[in-house]
């Protein structure tokens, strides 16, 4: 019943806001024209139809308004009045009354806000689907942003999701397409990250995890989370100080290069992706800051740690070799890697899928972001996977939605960006780094500790297996568990032999050198 209600909620809602007449206006078939002028009898609406838009999708809730900011960001995709009216949601959704605020507050710290801060301000400075924040300041002088989660949450959410799982389920069942597109994995994992939203010590944990990452980079910074005061529905983290990334003309006039800020920008999350395999996958302009201190001036401010994206070893590397070949144009290679992981079916002929790979990216390279669309890049890829039946890797949908995210923010700050060239020499830097002898020593030395603890156990194991009298197959098994290990040894063998030589031609280069150098 509630599904029902919920269903009817939404579609009214939308309709008393004429979204519908937003959303039919763009096609031009007749039959849809005609339902237009049908649906536009009896209703007069007064508001612009990005205004009608937006105060739709705040009345809906937070799943809406999260679709509403992805759109605002993608100024190629909707109109600029539309898109303009929805930036609004990225942190100006009408906030929860400071009175409530204070009270949520102080239930989720289970103290007063006197005796936690010296000062608190009740205006939150920003307020978005989940939550809302608030400046304040500790007793000890320092300056904090308090975030809380705003009430009722869990059933709102519940309620869409369960929506989207029984929609899901009907695309699977009646689209032709609609398990090779797996909507209910896509959608389970969507349903995943929003329930992590809604646990704050989640949040304050994915902050600390990047602040450690960033350590090292220096153009990012990430708030100090301040954990005593951490809890389910309240995060204190250290205040940060910076100019809303989306204001370009105030940060031009500050002095901040633009430019150097979107290629950065590229670089910043090449480097959560496939150095680290976790990235900060809510990046629209109302959670990046920039910060204009003179110690840290021009660096990115990162906000908000809700949605953070993970990768495994397997999909960093299949990933990157894709770029690479995209970017080398090496479109056979790219054919090949989309069958060596399993995205397309065995059976797939190579040369087919690379013809139809270049004729999608090909008129797409040597442009600016002004003059091209990685949104439309994405949909022309999309056709051409149902030809070629390519499964949707649910683990990657929240990637390509932060791509599209940082697409939108580069053609903000820099049109001119070329996002190819931008990220082509990381990307085979970052390669470099995979192969090689410097990759076979970090990983001998990540592997080390786990056969530390095994190699000593072996003798013991092996007797107990001689030992032990033989049953069935297991001679046959223990011969060749045997032919393997004395396989295993050589190849061991000739990594240690493999390593020493390289070492002692180090050493003998070195001595070479400084004796050439002294005579």
């Amino acid at each position: 019943m509630r599904f029902v209600a919920r269903l009817l909620r939404i579609v009214l809602t939308l309709m008393r806001h004429g979204v519908d007449q937003v959303a039919l206006s763009g096609f031009r078939h007749p039959w849809v024209l005609a339902l237009l002028r049908l649906t536009v009898l009896g209703r007069q609406f007064d508001q612009p139809r990005g205004v009608r838009l937006r105060l739709a999708l705040e009345q809906l809730g937070p799943i809406f308004i999260k679709f509403g900011q992805v759109l605002s960001t993608r100024r190629d995709l909707v109109p600029p009045d539309i898109a303009v009216e929805l930036a609004l949601l990225q942190d100006r959704v009408p906030p929860v009354p400071a009175a409530q605020a204070r009270r949520l507050i102080e239930q989720g710290l289970g103290r007063s806000i006197e005796d936690v801060f010296a000062s608190f301000e009740a205006e939150p400075v920003a307020s978005a689907s989940i939550a809302q924040v608030h400046f304040a300041t500790l007793h000890d002088g320092r300056e904090v942003a308090v975030k809380v989660l705003r009430p009722g949450m869990l059933s709102v959410i519940d309620d869409d999701l369960a929506i989207l799982h029984t929609l899901a389920r009907w695309v699977e069942r009646l689209w032709a397409d609609g398990k090779r597109l797996r909507p209910r994995e896509v959608v389970a994992e969507f349903d995943t990250y929003l329930h992590d939203e809604l646990d704050l010590v989640r949040e304050a944990a994915n902050a600390a995890q990047l602040r450690r990452n960033m350590a090292d980079l220096p153009l990012i910074l990430v708030p100090e989370m301040h954990w005593p005061l951490c809890t389910q529905t309240v995060l204190v983290m250290e205040r940060m100080k910076g100019v809303p990334i989306s204001q370009v003309d105030r940060l031009r006039d500050a002095g901040v290069d633009i430019q150097k800020l979107a290629r950065d920008g590229v670089t910043i999350f090449f480097t959560q992706v496939f150095r680290d395999g976790y990235f900060h996958a809510d990046m629209h302009p109302g959670n990046i800051q920039v910060s204009l201190a003179p110690e840290t001036f021009g660096r990115y401010i990162a906000l908000d740690f809700g949605i953070v994206g993970t990768l495994t070893e397997v999909d960093k590397d299949y990933l990157a070799q894709n770029f690479i070949a995209f970017f080398r144009r090496d479109y056979k290679r790219v054919a090949e890697l989309h069958v060596e992981s399993g995205w397309v079916p065995a059976s797939t002929r190579i040369e087919q899928l690379e013809q139809a790979i270049r004729a999608t990216c090909e008129p797409h390279f040597d442009k600016p972001l002004k003059d091209i669309s990685l949104g439309q890049v994405l949909m022309r890829l999309f056709q051409t996977s149902r030809r070629f039946n390519v499964e949707i890797q649910p683990q990657l949908v929240l990637l390509q939605k932060t791509l599209l995210n940082v697409e939108g923010l580069g053609r903000e700050l820099d049109p001119n960006l070329d996002l190819w060239q931008t990220a082509k020499p990381f990307l085979e830097r970052w390669m470099n780094e995979q192969v090689g002898w410097r990759a076979l020593v970090r990983r001998l030395k990540d592997e080390a500790p786990h056969y530390a603890k095994l190699l000593p156990e072996l003798p013991r194991l092996m007797h107990q297996r001689l030992s032990a009298p033989p049953a069935g197959d297991d001679r046959a098994l223990l011969k060749a568990i045997l032919r393997e290990q004395r396989r295993t040894n050589w190849l061991l063998s000739a990594v240690l032999w493999g390593v020493m030589g390289f070492l002692f031609g180090v050493v003998v280069t070195r001595l070479v050198t400084q004796l050439m150098g002294g005579g």
